[in-house]
């Protein structure tokens, strides 16, 4: 997983600075939590990071690649990132094992691949046996746990959470 770095960051909504200058250096594989009162900018933080907003200055940059700056920013879409939100998007009328492969129909992965990284995952989570469940029948520590291991299935580069229960 390459590092993300942050330089000169700015983000503003009307008169109220969000993020203001912040310079942020991620190292390949380091973990890092953004921390704060209410309203501090750290979910306004990742999603600049994600692409789903345009910084007003500074830029963000995954390995060697510039993903936002206040002339371009690379979709989200393209960036091979996953975020979980407070407010989890779950497929009720899907599995547990359809949740955590939803990502990976988009890849090139064989279906043999793609299965084998399903039961991967599950087993990481020690959640084997229960892939034919269905989110409602899941307690809710089980269910997060799965919830943010199935953002992973699809190999992003990076990912990044606004909840607590995601790490």
């Amino acid at each position: 997983m390459p590092g993300v770095t942050i330089t000169g960051l700015r983000k503003r909504y009307g008169d109220v600075g969000a993020v203001s200058g912040l310079d942020l250096r991620v190292a390949p594989g380091e973990l890092v939590a953004l921390l704060g009162p209410s309203g501090c900018g750290k979910t306004t933080t990742l999603r600049l990071v994600a692409g789903f907003l345009t910084p007003e200055a500074g830029e963000i940059w995954v390995g060697d690649r510039c993903l936002s700056s206040p002339s371009a920013v690379i979709p989200p879409e393209r960036r091979r990132m996953a975020m979980i939100f407070q407010s989890y998007a779950l497929w009720p009328h899907m599995t547990v094992h359809q949740n955590v492969a939803y990502g990976l129909r988009f890849t090139s992965a064989a279906r043999a691949d793609r299965e084998r990284r399903v039961r991967d995952i599950l087993r990481a989570v020690q959640l084997e046996g229960y892939g034919g469940r269905y989110p409602g029948e899941l307690s809710g520590v089980s269910s997060s746990g799965w919830r943010w291991r199935g953002r992973w299935s699809s190999s992003p580069r990076s990912s990044f959470s606004t909840s607590r229960s995601a790490i």
